[in-house]
């Protein structure tokens, strides 16, 4: 162990020498982003290693009830996508009929009749993330996923897991490829899994998702038809512990497509209850009404308003348990108790008891932590206190297994002190309940039972978050030695004199012993010990520096009042996660701001200062709109000729200021409007088309792929051209995405493209002209390189100069217009807060991945554009194009510890979600940063930006000088 401690700090050491030890500035840039890469790549896993790591264990024993089951086989259907208010106002509804394939049906709800005469009914309450994976693994093995499993993707995940299929004799499951296969991989028998399912293709968006329901059904009927023929299937079918599971995804691709208040998603309903109703009286029919059969009647995850689900809201946490059958409880009209809120008060369902569980295995699989629900079930005292028996003893093993474990692993372990004294251990307690239960004291029994399933999942809970105060720390550590390693870099290499070498003394690594933990725990420490170990060693950098000559007219109470304002804003910025509404006020602040300035410059720049107030005031309107925003084909078309005309007049306007015309960027722009042009009539036939249900035409579909593919391909291909001037080449990029954003919008998002568009344009020319009102040749230390127009020998200057103080301004700009992008046209935070409808344009067919990376695509682009202009600032400005970037690198990560500590596993799943979504997008933005200062310098390229000094520091000398530097530029070409 100490031995590979040594070898991975001196790997480290190395890493961090070689940015200080090569002169080259790429060397010293590249290392930091890899570096800064690496850090947040790992550091965002660290709360699923601190809050959500994996609960499975294994090495338990199986345990059953030992006692004849009321039940030989177990109906369970899942209706993908279910919203429990929809179902049971449905139900509630006294003029609702069933309306199916048969137009002279009319028969009342069928689970109206089960709720009302036969079953128990509830609601069940999903974890975050509300997707199909977690969700159907919560109700089919009994525990709730990790919730990073839901990366793993949907299809042919081996299951990891014990789950109530693999217990059973056979098992028979109908319905969709994207959630079958997950089961049935992995199973101990292969052969007691069975798979009816329809193929991916089907899954499609334009056609009516409710045949994906009549497919299950009809195969359900199918199955006991094979039968007659098939002896060795009939055998099967006439076992005990068998199960059928029937996965309906009808309800939650209507809900994708048309929300779940549409007459589509209600109609769906309606398919469901008669659907079910058809499976329960053939079953009843075949098996001679023997009593022999359970139902359950439930569903993996809600629905948004918007037709989305992922996060916590409780219109996607709530979903219908309904259960009847053998070994259930009937309805309860006379002793009514249960749970009464505002939301059953409309379902019009107050005479009946309401039981409420969350989502758990029906049997026993050796994972599940579900507490069995007795207010469901019909038996005997005797059946009910050896079932919750069998129920603690299994989540007691778990227990067992996972203390030995952490007793194996932990360097001073300290044990659960509430199951680890003579009395209350789980063997002592699972003695008592088994003489309780030979005296026939049932009661006492059941008592103890949940106490020590109370007691055990409290152990479980202790060894879960064993190592919570550990990590937090280290994490804690590691942040903020990285914000520090940062700072010492910007300041020695951008804001002071370059007369300190840096030392090469090598910092000597402590050679130590840790448990036996994951291996993530190792690289958790080593970081913190590798960036402060560098801050440490260059101490002296800064303390030795003569501090009273840099600051010059700054005194060190102006460098605090800057410090200070400048992690308020962060703390602005953090509040804005929760309060969209708060960036507006942000606008409305800078929009004053430019008219605080002196006179004179107000008075030189008056149309730029109105323009920029006119343009924030109405880019920070959109923050104020609705997140559920529903579909306006004229606000897309809007924004798309806007976009069009503004950028015609953008081309126009360009000739008056640009000294020398490019010809072949002016035909790149002009066919980049008509991609714009084109797609914006694309969208609006393509929206109608969908409308009547006609499906998405093949030739819209091509087309929209053709125009994504050219006009996002266009900017990079472009950008490997010689040096151009910067206008055109912004020009060039806002409106080669422009195509892809109106192809991806459904309603504002167009508008705000273009508004926020021209607000970052105007941003670039208002720091111009400051930056020119406030230039003088003593000002600042500067460094002049040369470098060369494209279409002339004309050599001009490009002059870098040391970060001010003033430069912060500039930075904190670039962090506000992010956190717009962020937030503009949606929530970020909310995974449910994008329309899957937006992506119906290039594809309707169900693919998970392609419709996430579309999605995907459209949230970066904004993130894109701020980039680019953010590299033309720093050009424009004349500062060095790593100085500013590594400045908001290095201090944004004060927002990600904030967001650290507000992580949380308990709670509502809303706040459970919300805190998981904020942490990860904050850690996510570093890790875009340092992303987007590579594409942006791939986007913008080597760009021509004027001289904005004084005529007298342009470098237009004498002819010697002239002839020296036109030599220079033909030995660099």
């Amino acid at each position: 162990m100490a031995r590979a401690w040594s070898d991975s700090s001196s790997f480290i050491k190395q890493l961090f020498s070689s940015i200080t030890l090569h002169g080259l500035p790429f060397t010293f840039q590249s290392s930091v982003l890899i570096i800064g890469l690496l850090f947040h790549i790992l550091y965002i896993w660290s709360i699923f290693d601190i809050y959500f790591t994996s609960p499975l264990v294994h090495g338990m024993t199986p345990q059953r009830v030992v006692l004849p089951s009321p039940a030989k086989r177990l109906v369970l259907i899942v209706a993908d996508g279910l919203r429990a208010d929809k179902l049971y106002q449905y139900l509630s509804d006294e003029n609702s009929t069933i309306t199916t394939n048969n137009p002279d049906s009319g028969n009342p709800p069928f689970l109206k009749e089960i709720i009302n005469e036969q079953g128990t009914w509830g609601v069940s309450h999903t974890r975050v993330p509300t997707e199909s994976r977690p969700g159907h693994v919560a109700l089919i093995a009994g525990f709730y996923e990790d919730v990073s499993a839901v990366t793993r993707g949907w299809k042919t995940n081996p299951v990891e897991f014990d789950s109530v299929f693999n217990q059973s004799q056979y098992t028979w499951s109908f319905g969709s490829p994207d959630i079958l296969p997950m089961f049935a991989e992995g199973a101990s028998d292969p052969d007691r899994v069975n798979t009816i399912m329809y193929s991916s293709d089907s899954e499609n968006f334009a056609e009516d998702a409710a045949d994906l329901d009549y497919w299950v059904f009809r195969h359900f009927r199918q199955l006991f038809a094979n039968a007659s023929s098939d002896p060795h299937l009939h055998q099967k079918l006439q076992g005990e512990q068998i199960i059928f599971f029937l996965h309906l995804l009808g309800l939650d691709t209507n809900g994708h497509a048309y929300g779940p208040h549409s007459e589509e998603y209600s109609h769906n309903i309606k398919v469901v209850d008669e659907g079910v109703r058809e499976v329960v009286e053939f079953l009843e029919n075949y098996y001679k009404h023997d009593g022999k059969t359970a139902y359950i009647f439930t569903s993996d995850h809600g629905m948004s308003n918007i037709g989305n689900h992922g996060d916590g809201h409780p219109d996607n946490t709530r979903t219908p348990l309904i259960a009847w059958g053998a070994g259930i409880k009937k309805p309860n009209k006379t002793h009514l108790g249960g749970y009464y809120d505002d939301v059953l008060a409309t379902w019009n369902l107050t005479h009946l008891e309401r039981n409420d569980a969350s989502l758990i295995g029906i049997n026993y699989p050796v994972n599940s932590v579900g507490e069995l629900p007795l207010n469901y079930l019909d038996n005997t005292d005797q059946f009910k206190a050896q079932s919750l028996l069998v129920n603690a003893i299994e989540i007691s093993e778990q227990y067992k297994v996972k203390n030995e474990f952490k007793k194996r692993t932990a360097l001073w372990y300290k044990p659960f002190a509430p199951l680890s004294n003579s009395t209350h251990n789980p063997d002592t307690l699972i003695t008592q309940i088994r003489n309780f239960i030979d005296k026939e004291n049932y009661n006492e029994a059941e008592k103890l039972c949940l106490v020590l399933a109370e007691l055990t999942l409290q152990g479980l809970r202790y060894l879960q978050t064993y190592d919570w105060l550990f990590l937090r720390s280290i994490v804690t550590i590691g942040y903020l030695g990285w914000i520090a390693y940062c700072l010492i870099f910007t300041i020695k290499e951008y804001a002071l004199e370059n007369t300190y070498q840096l030392s090469n003394n090598n910092s000597k690594y402590k050679e130590n012993k840790m448990a036996k933990s994951p291996r993530t725990y190792y690289a958790y420490v080593f970081f913190p010990i590798a960036f402060w170990s560098e801050v440490l060693r260059r101490y002296h950098i800064l303390s030795d520096y003569h501090w009273d000559r840099a600051l010059d007219e700054h005194s060190w109470i102006l460098v605090a009042g800057y410090t200070i304002g400048y992690i308020l804003v962060l703390e602005v910025f953090v509040y804005s996660y929760f309060e969209r509404k708060t960036l507006t006020a942000c606008f409305i602040f800078t929009a004053f701001w430019p008219f605080v300035t002196s006179f004179q410059f107000r008075e030189s720049n008056g149309p730029l200062l109105y323009s920029w107030f006119a343009s924030c005031m109405i880019s920070g309107t959109f923050l104020l709109l609705p997140v559920e925003k529903g579909e306006s084909i004229i606000l897309v078309i809007t924004g798309g000729i806007l976009i069009g005309v503004t950028g015609l007049i953008a081309l126009w306007k360009s000739k008056h200021f640009i000294p020398e015309v490019d010809s072949f960027a002016q035909r790149v722009i002009w066919v980049q409007l008509g991609l714009i042009f084109s797609s914006t009539l694309l969208v609006y036939d393509t929206t109608n088309k969908l409308k009547s249900k006609a499906g998405l035409p093949l030739l819209n579909q091509i087309l929209g792929w053709t125009i994504l593919v050219i006009s996002t391909s266009t900017p990079f291909i472009y950008g490997f051209r010689a040096k151009q001037h910067y206008f055109h080449r912004l020009i060039n990029i806002v409106l080669a995405f422009a195509p892809l954003f109106v192809l991806l919008s459904i309603s504002y998002e167009a508008l705000f493209y273009f508004f926020f568009s021209i607000t970052l344009l105007l941003w670039l020319f208002l720091e111009q002209k400051i930056y020119e009102s406030e230039s003088s040749p003593s000002s600042s230390y500067t460094h002049k390189s040369p470098n060369y127009t494209s279409k002339s020998s004309e050599l001009v200057t490009t002059e870098t100069r040391k970060l001010t103080l003033r430069d912060t301004r500039t930075a904190l700009f670039f962090l506000f217009f992010i956190k717009v992008a962020f937030f503009g046209t949606g929530n970020v935070a909310s995974l449910s807060s994008f329309y899957l409808s937006s992506v119906y344009r290039l594809t309707t067919v169900f693919n998970p991945f392609l419709m996430g990376a579309l999605l995907l695509c459209k949230i970066l682009i904004p993130f894109f554009i701020v980039s680019s202009v953010f590299t033309v600032v720093t050009k424009s400005v004349q500062l060095p194009a790593f100085s500013l970037f590594l400045l908001v690198l290095s201090t944004s990560d004060v927002m990600t510890l904030n967001f650290f500590y507000l992580v949380h596993d308990d709670g509502s799943w809303l706040e459970i979600g919300t805190t998981i979504s904020h942490f990860c997008i904050c850690s996510l933005f570093s890790l875009f940063m340092i992303l987007q200062f590579w594409l942006s310098n791939l986007l913008v390229g080597d760009v021509y930006v004027p001289s904005l000094s004084s005529p007298d520091d342009v470098v237009l000398t004498t002819k010697r000088q002239r002839n020296t530097l036109e030599q220079e530029k033909i030995r660099i070409e």
